[in-house]
């Protein structure tokens, strides 16, 4: 792969179709989403051979990784934005500052997580819902991807600076690494070695840290920047602008986190341990089928930041609406191979008809609305990409947050797990309309502004 000077770079993303160069730039990204779907899913799946109380303490520990991932996300994204928009500008100076200081409050961050996390884990663990026979498996899990916790942040923070410099093929090829390692160690650490959640949480991890490093490797390649100590500023303004840049993700990611962790108590009331595992599994197959279109959606963000930085208008909102429409589409189409299929998908992560009773029924109610996460979700990625912090930080906590929290408290009062089962789509349809409403003046200004 042959690296691009900067002025490459900018004519390649200022010049280039904006239908072609979206489709250039997210089929890498789409590809790592996918991947990093299905090795999310991996855990779940091959715990799943071992017993129902596993699978559920894996989707109980999935809620950690959320937190983990938000802050990952908040650093990545708030640091690639910025430096997006300064490359767009032909700041390189300030671009650099920023993506090293990115990087270096999300270690400061990884350290801090895998230090406090450990020392209060039973208490985490109880907070999650675990019981007296999900706690062992819960704490194994749990405490090994806590340790894993700086690889994880850092290698996010890499991997969306480099997407936003264009350079999404050296993003890819740093998840592949760790993704293709976390699935062949599965099955060898789980089953083989019968390590069970232990043996899960340690293929993961090992394929963070692979990633982490081969990414390292591909930034000294793929970046216009470089990350250097002297230029780690770690003041107001660059944490002002990470906070603009980030909070979105940060809400996305940690009221996911936190709409996880009441689900699985809601789930465990209604149904204990086997409602736990379905939701568990519910939750990993829609976010599999979503992954595409998030792949999608960071496909346009770069397009979006920098297009937006050099003024380029038209180009920004050609992209928007371009990938709203192929999202939706792609959205359509799986939902309705998802809800045909149901019980045969939830059936392949956990051969326990109760568990397949509650998994199959809660991802039909999901595929009815899950094409509107097209939109929500493009939405969201053009405010986050444009500036609009509060707007995109709104949207982002719609879906997980400001209509999902009371959706999960008051509908399983009235119709019990169908309650549990049916929170997730109710809340979607709400977050859709309010997506709607906040893109409609931002779209209307750009036109204007031609």
């Amino acid at each position: 792969m042959k690296k691009m000077s900067a002025q490459e770079r900018y004519q390649m993303l200022t010049e280039t179709p904006v239908k072609r160069l979206i489709l250039k730039l997210a089929v890498p990204t789409v590809i790592s989403m996918l991947v990093t779907g299905l090795y999310n899913s991996a855990d779940t799946f091959f715990v799943g051979r071992i017993s129902t109380n596993a699978t559920a303490a894996v989707g109980l520990v999935f809620s950690v990784m959320a937190i983990i991932q938000a802050l990952g996300f908040f650093c990545g994204q708030g640091s690639a934005i910025y430096l997006s928009r300064m490359l767009g500008a032909g700041d390189e100076k300030e671009a650099g500052n920023m993506a090293s200081t990115g990087f270096a409050l999300s270690v400061i961050f990884g350290f801090s997580v895998a230090v406090i996390g450990n020392i209060f884990a039973p208490q985490i663990a109880s907070l999650l819902g675990a019981d007296e026979g999900m706690m062992a498996d819960t704490l194994g899990y749990m405490r090994i991807i806590l340790c894993g916790a700086p690889f994880i942040m850092s290698q996010f923070v890499i991997n969306n600076q480099l997407r936003f410099q264009g350079s999404a093929m050296y993003a890819m090829v740093g998840l592949l690494a760790g993704a293709v390692l976390n699935v062949a160690l599965d099955p060898i650490l789980i089953l083989g070695l019968k390590m069970g959640t232990v043996g899960a949480a340690l293929a993961t991890v090992t394929g963070q840290i692979v990633s982490f490093l081969v990414l390292l490797r591909g930034y000294s390649v793929g970046s216009v920047v470089k990350l250097r100590l002297k230029d780690v500023h770690l003041n107001a303004h660059y944490l002002k602008e990470i906070i603009n840049g980030g909070t979105a993700s940060l809400a996305r990611q940690g009221l996911a986190s936190l709409a996880t962790i009441i689900l699985n108590v809601e789930a465990a009331r209604c149904g204990g341990a086997c409602a736990i595992a379905g939701m568990s599994i519910t939750t990993r197959v829609s976010m599999l089928i979503v992954s595409a279109v998030i792949g999608f959606g960071q496909g346009y963000q770069p397009v979006c930041s920098f297009n937006y930085g050099a003024r380029n208008y038209d180009r920004v909102r050609e992209g928007y609406f371009f990938c709203i429409k192929l999202g939706t589409i792609f959205l359509i189409i799986f939902s309705a191979v998802g809800y045909i299929f149901s019980t045969t998908v939830t059936g392949w992560f956990r051969d326990d008809p109760q568990v397949i009773a509650v998994g199959a029924g809660a991802l039909r109610y999901q595929c009815l609305t899950l094409p509107l996460m097209a939109f929500s979700v493009l939405t969201n990625m053009f405010l986050q990409s444009t500036g609009k912090g509060m707007k995109a930080s709104i949207t982002s906590s719609a879906r997980n947050g400001i209509f999902f929290v009371p959706a999960i408290l008051i509908l399983p009062r009235i119709f019990s797990l169908t309650g549990v089962m049916i929170a997730q789509p109710v809340a979607d349809v709400f977050s859709a309309v309010l997506a709607f409403l906040l893109v409609r003046p931002e779209v209307l200004a750009l036109g204007k502004t031609d």
